[in-house]
């Protein structure tokens, strides 16, 4: 039995989650388009009789404007220590830039180079960006390049992380794939369907928690950062909000009743305390 831990790091942006959820085969963290998706370390768990290897999604790092993107930093490159393998996964359909290079001098020599995105790419732009990892990046032992979308070289990626992880016990039981509280899945799932309709900067100012749980009736808070915000988010008549209740819920059992409430919590990434509530 092999068993380990494998960190996925990299840019916003890049698929560490769909990677994540392709390689699980279910949803245990939020996609959407936008910067900064995935705000905390979450742990999906793949269990085969051969081996247990227990993956940390982290956030995209990048070039921070307010103390939450400075917390969000920390907790992507803090995951990089003392964990069995690293991942730096890149995008195969942009340029390696001084951003991927910032993220490789902070993982270990020896991490594996994980080229996504590579259904959107030509073949040759594929090659060019595995050849620009290998000669620009100082982190990089091995290179796979995948579809996190269609699955395509994810199980070749799979074996070799197994193939690199020691002896040892299972750390979850066999029928966990992620550590993450219902609680906060359900925030999660509210935060992504508002992800996937707000735009500009309204995205990044949106924060969910759960302040009640009486299941089946969950009572979930979106917070942002300004009064004109709150309009935005809740919609004409209701409209958005509604819509986004709709999508939650088909996700839950059946019977889940949840109720979305809008707060202004003003300038909340910028203030400690406000972030600590949220637990960043």
């Amino acid at each position: 039995m092999k068993s380990g831990f494998v960190t996925l790091v990299g840019r916003p942006n890049v698929g560490k989650s769909t990677l994540l959820n392709q390689i699980l085969g279910q949803k245990v963290t939020i996609v959407s388009d936008k910067p900064q998706t995935t705000r905390t370390q979450v742990r999906g768990v793949l269990t085969r009789p051969d081996a247990q290897v227990v993956f940390v999604d982290t956030p995209g790092i990048h070039k921070p404007r307010t103390l939450l993107g400075e917390r969000l930093n920390e907790t992507a490159t803090a995951s990089v220590g003392d964990v069995d393998v690293v991942c730096l996964v890149l995008d195969a359909t942009a340029p390696v830039g001084r951003g991927d290079q910032w993220v490789a001098e902070r993982v270990p020599s020896d991490a594996i180079v994980v080229v996504n995105k590579t259904d959107l790419a030509a073949p040759n732009q594929v090659l060019d960006q595995l050849r620009a990892a290998s000669e620009r990046l100082a982190g990089g032992d091995e290179y796979f390049p995948v579809s996190a979308r269609t699955g395509e070289g994810v199980s070749e990626l799979v074996e070799a992380l197994v193939a690199r992880l020691p002896e040892g016990p299972s750390y979850y039981p066999d029928d966990m794939v992620t550590d993450v509280p219902e609680a906060f899945w359900v925030a999660e799932l509210v935060r992504e369907q508002l992800l996937a309709v707000l735009r500009d900067e309204v995205p990044h100012s949106v924060a969910t928690r759960v302040t009640e749980w009486d299941w089946p009736r969950v009572r979930c808070e979106i917070l942002v950062e300004r009064d004109s915000q709150k309009g935005i988010v809740i919609g004409r008549k209701g409209s958005v909000l509604k819509a986004v209740g709709i999508a939650v819920r088909s996700q839950l059992p059946p019977g889940a009743y949840l109720e979305l409430f809008v707060k202004v919590d003003k300038d909340w990434q910028r203030r400690p305390k406000a972030l600590e509530r949220l637990g960043y």
